[in-house]
């Protein structure tokens, strides 16, 4: 097959050059048009119980997710001027195109009785100019004795104050949210100045505007950074120019075909598809430097650029093929997450992989047919005496150390395993971010001053018209407000009974000692004054639906990881039930928090199905290579050494498991296995060769395929190493443990697979290689069919 494919390659190249220009321009045309994801990724089926709780709920109250929060810590806050500065920071604010309302204590209202009327008024309790220090004072003692804004716009104990910032959610869904909050900053800047105080920010809004702009940046940072290691190694592998030109041209091509494939897909920019562009970088050099070092290996020998690059395609077009195809299998197997960010992650990639591998192998050869063959001093690094004493140790090894190889994989293996069991899962909302970032900082300022502001929700539906306003519903909330006050993650809560309590205190004339729940006599006429403000919807519109019969009780919880969350809403959930009869209520506890927590665990459960089938796809990959199951056995054994090894050292280091975590063994298994294809494509012709000595072929395939696998080793090492320097943890978590699976991976298929296959002789027996599905190593009879057919010296005489 490889031999026609050189013919179309090396006979069509204007050809083919052109059709890949015209691909590159539609490309790169729609590229343009691709675009940041401004929306928080869904980890939740549709179908799945958790998500529609939370759409019912959505349908009812509206999204709770548009608030952002602003907090300062000022123990002068009631000074004048200290005051006066956070009205104007107010006003500014509430200024922002996007910016709908704001709470504040300089803001808030006081509720009046009216007698004439029979209602309450809303009013401010603080006016937009105060006359000095002493009314300042004094409406400060008034709005003290609110206790309904307690813990919910300020901490008197902490002396810290809140600013609660809702945001228009059509622009939160768009590039102008970015303006948004910069402009938020801008004036939070000033104020900072001003006052000489810190703002502390927060809000999922926020949290996700923030994460999708620092996105954006690193796309660049790390594509760049990749590039600069890229070239660095190509030229101290090759010493040419070209080498270092051509393969970074090529994959700067598929990284625009990459972006184009994703707006003609309709896929957004994540914090995982902006990852691609860098990936790509890396992973397609191993592409390039197989086919260099064979090409140059060739040339060493034949002096003969055309029948180099020939033999190039011809003797590793099948290996790369297969190597490519397991690295996008490793990729592909996220599809079954179900979860969309990493659906669309596992699409772009893996397509992108396989079209990377076909552009490599045409544009390489192509390419070399135009510029000069390479000179004496590229070809040095071929008897380069460094590698050379590398190659002899490892071969030494292979020799005489096996047993120790085989024991010491057993120890490894040993601890692995045992680090595995020290393994604990984890997933935070704020899981990506890490602890020195801003973003995390401010959350745990909240967290301690405000019980955390991730929203909790309880909505019960009484199931018939008005039943919300009946007495046994409110003392049944009332008392579920109690048990779950008990709970320390948990804020005071934000319901209708905090308005009653506000009515009877104001029904009272604002005496704090009548801030509770009104008695039987009391609740008629007290909630008589309440429903006739604004049409009889007034204060309780936010609380309630239009029939009356569903209503919520709103919380903040701190993001206490999914383990903890797991326990606390079993623990909550057992509550509700305790006091609300499943049979006479519909009672559900919902928000963010919740679909957060219940969609990380989905998608562990999907990773884990995933990694599982990466193993079993790249498995079935192998057997079309090797169809004896022994070899299929001996070449896995190498690669899943170093999964064991990772994920133990995961366990010794207590680094959870979470989705970016899991995520790593299929992309890395898929990666690692390449070098193991090589060798085994290589060690398989050289038994044919070598009337089936294997150890003699052993010795033969590590001495040509070692350098290359160092290479890669290197170039896929440090590559995946940069993604460390991010500022999400799970991209940082993608660069090490990727980077340390690969040098493992390596390592143990430069050392243990050829101990393995030299100390198995009976094992791998010339039975083990049964005539495969795909051939794999019929490259010289297609060369010696090339020669006889003299098409060698037509087209050198056509170049």
């Amino acid at each position: 097959m490889w031999i026609k494919v050189s013919r179309i390659i090396l006979r069509n190249k204007y050809a083919l050059l052109g059709i890949l220009l015209l691909i590159t321009l539609f490309f790169g045309y729609h590229a343009r048009q691709v675009e940041m994801s401004y929306e928080p990724a869904p980890l939740l089926p549709q179908k799945d119980k958790a998500y529609t709780d939370y759409i019912s709920f959505t349908e009812v109250f509206g999204e709770e997710g548009n608030l952002i929060i602003l907090g300062v810590r000022d123990p002068d806050f009631f000074d004048i001027d200290h005051f006066r500065r956070w009205q104007e920071l107010c006003i500014r604010l509430g200024a922002v195109d996007g910016v709908e309302n704001l709470l504040s204590l300089s803001n808030s209202y006081n509720l009046l009785r009216d007698t004439v009327n029979n209602k309450f008024i809303i009013r401010p309790l603080f006016p937009k100019e105060i006359e000095g220090q002493e009314q300042l004072d004094s409406l400060a003692t008034k709005f003290r004795n609110l206790p309904f804004y307690r813990d919910i716009l300020y901490n008197d104990t902490a002396q810290t104050f809140l600013l609660a910032i809702t945001v228009n959610k059509d622009k939160m869904r768009n590039s102008q949210r970015e303006n948004l909050i910069r402009s938020g900053r801008r004036i939070g800047n000033t104020f900072e100045k001003e006052s000489n105080l810190k703002l502390h920010y927060s809000g999922l809004p926020y949290i996700r505007v923030v994460t999708s702009m620092n996105i954006k940046k690193e796309i660049y940072f790390f594509s760049i950074l990749a590039l600069f290691v890229c070239i660095v190694f190509l030229y101290i592998f090759f010493h040419s120019f070209k080498a270092v030109i051509i393969p970074l041209f090529i994959v700067m091509i598929q990284v625009i075909w990459s972006l184009g494939m994703m707006a003609l897909l309709g896929y957004k920019i994540t914090l995982l598809t902006g990852m691609i562009p860098p990936l790509l970088i890396i992973i397609g050099m191993e592409n390039s430097i197989y086919m260099l070092n064979k090409y140059n290996f060739e040339f060493a020998q034949y002096s003969n650029k055309i029948k180099a690059l020939q033999r190039v395609i011809i003797r590793i077009g099948t290996a790369t093929l297969m190597t490519n195809l397991t690295t996008a299998a490793g990729f592909a197997t996220l599809v079954v997450t179900k979860s969309q960010i990493m659906r669309e992650f596992g699409i772009i990639a893996s397509l992108n992989i396989i079209s990377l591998f076909i552009l490599t192998l045409i544009l390489i050869p192509v390419i070399y047919t135009f510029v000069r063959p390479p000179s004496t001093r590229h070809l040095k690094y071929l008897d380069s005496r460094f590698m050379t004493r590398v190659i002899d140790r490892l071969i030494l090894i292979t020799k005489y150390h096996r047993k120790a190889v085989y024991v010491g994989a057993l120890l490894l293996l040993a601890a692995g395993i045992a680090g595995i069991t020290m393994m604990k899962n984890s997933g935070f909302i704020v899981d990506d971010i890490i602890k020195s970032d801003p973003v995390y900082q401010d959350l745990k300022f909240f967290e301690h001053n405000f019980h955390g502001l991730m929203p909790f929700e309880v909505m019960v539906d009484t199931k018939k018209t008005g039943g919300v306003m009946q007495a046994s519903t409110f003392q049944k909330m009332d008392r579920l407000e109690q048990k779950l006050a008990e709970y320390p993650e948990l804020s005071p809560p934000l319901s209708i009974l905090n308005l009653l309590k506000f009515s009877k205190q104001s029904f009272y004339y604002g005496d704090p000692g009548y801030y509770a729940l009104p008695n039987n006599y009391e609740r008629g006429f007290i909630l008589s004054y309440a429903l006739r403000e604004n049409d009889n919807a007034g204060l309780l519109h936010s609380f309630l639906d239009s029939a009356r019969q569903v209503t919520r009780i709103s919380y903040r919880i701190k993001d206490v990881g999914s383990r903890k969350m797991e326990i606390l809403y079993d623990q909550i959930k057992a509550d509700i039930d305790s006091i609300f009869s499943p049979a006479d209520y519909g009672v559900v506890a919902t928000g963010s928090s919740v679909t957060s927590f219940k969609g990380t665990q989905y998608l562990l459960h999907n990773l884990f199905s995933s990694l599982g089938l990466a193993i079993l796809l790249i498995s079935l990959l192998m057997a079309l290579l090797f169809s004896s199951s022994k070899m299929i056995f001996i070449s896995v054994i190498p690669n899943l050494l170093p999964l064991f090894l990772t994920a133990g050292i995961m366990g010794y280091a207590n680094i959870p498991i979470k989705a970016s975590t899991i995520m790593v063994f299929s992309v890395a298994f898929g990666i690692s296995v390449d070098s193991t294809i090589h060798f085994l494509s290589k060690y398989r012709l050289e038994l044919k060769q070598n009337g089936w000595d294997i150890r003699r072929s052993v010795v033969y395939a590590l001495r040509e395929t070692g350098v290359s696998m160092i290479y890669t080793c290197a170039v896929l090492f440090f590559g995946f190493a940069i993604f460390s320097l991010s500022k999400f943890g799970g991209t940082q978590a993608m660069g090490m443990l990727v980077s340390l699976t690969l040098l493992l991976a390596v390592t143990s298929n430069l050392i243990l697979l050829p101990s393995l296959l030299s100390g198995l002789e009976e094992f791998t027996s010339k039975a083990s290689f049964e005539i495969p599905l795909i051939e794999i190593d019929n490259e010289e009879e297609e060369i010696r069919q090339l020669e006889e057919e003299n098409h060698i010296r037509g087209l050198n005489h056509n170049t």
